[in-house]
């Protein structure tokens, strides 16, 4: 691909990030609120099952896990998979992967955002404030669906497009980090479930839009570059 192109394609892109729209996929594409299952009411009987489920990972939590779920409180991009790849999986050594995960990132908050706000689920520990979430707690009504586990299921399926290689460790790390959403206390097992659900219809909006499929194989080729991996090499 030549510079200049691929230059021009960030740059619109990141036009749209700062006025929060969808750089790939709006929306209107996955319609997060028609797509998902209503989750079930706060005095209902699933939701008193979902509670005692939080309760029982609450109990057996030990500090390395709920040191390990902070951590990744604090990253919903594609680099949370270094822990698979390595440390030459890092946004610095990679400007194009980095802008890709932006974008991917980006997507992933236009999409779930609207199915926050329609379904304005209720955090469990302000159902059950017996509950002890060790992780950001808010008062604001946007349990479900989970953006972490959005996040960390859409960045899977982009990078097992960039490194197929790795696709059975990357979407354990996937689900590891989904849970760490229940391991901080913050989400019900649901909105982690509607989470990974949203993920994977976003993906696949994500990989019919033809300036993802530009700015997806720009970064793989840079990626596998740095991971001594064939370039040529498709999924």
């Amino acid at each position: 691909m030549k510079p200049f192109i691929l230059f021009s394609l960030i740059a619109v892109s990141g036009a749209a990030l700062a006025a929060h729209d969808p750089v790939y996929v709006p929306p209107t594409a996955t319609n997060a609120a028609q797509i998902l299952m209503a989750p079930a009411a706060p005095d209902s009987a699933s939701t008193r099952e979902e509670l005692a489920e939080l309760h029982r990972i609450e109990a057996a939590r030990t500090p390395a896990q709920v040191e390990q779920a902070r951590a990744d409180e604090g990253v919903e991009t594609l680099f949370i998979y270094q822990s698979v790849l390595g440390p030459r999986f890092n946004a610095a050594a990679l400007p194009l992967t980095a802008a890709l995960a932006k974008h991917v990132s980006n997507d992933e908050g236009v999409n779930s955002t609207p199915g926050k706000l329609a379904f304005n689920r209720v955090r469990p520990y302000n159902v059950d404030v017996t509950l002890h979430p060790v992780c950001k707690t808010k008062t604001k009504n946007d349990s479900y669906p989970s953006g972490h586990a959005t996040a960390g299921y859409l960045g899977a399926l982009v990078l097992i497009e960039m490194v197929p290689e790795q696709r059975d460790a990357i979407l354990a790390r996937a689900d590891d980090y989904a849970h760490n959403r229940l391991i901080c206390g913050v989400h019900f097992p649901s909105d982690v479930v509607a989470g990974k659900l949203l993920a994977y219809a976003t993906h696949a909006a994500m990989d019919a839009n033809p300036a993802f499929q530009i700015e997806l194989a720009a970064a793989r080729a840079e990626l596998r570059h740095a991971l001594d991996l064939p370039v040529g090499a498709q999924p």
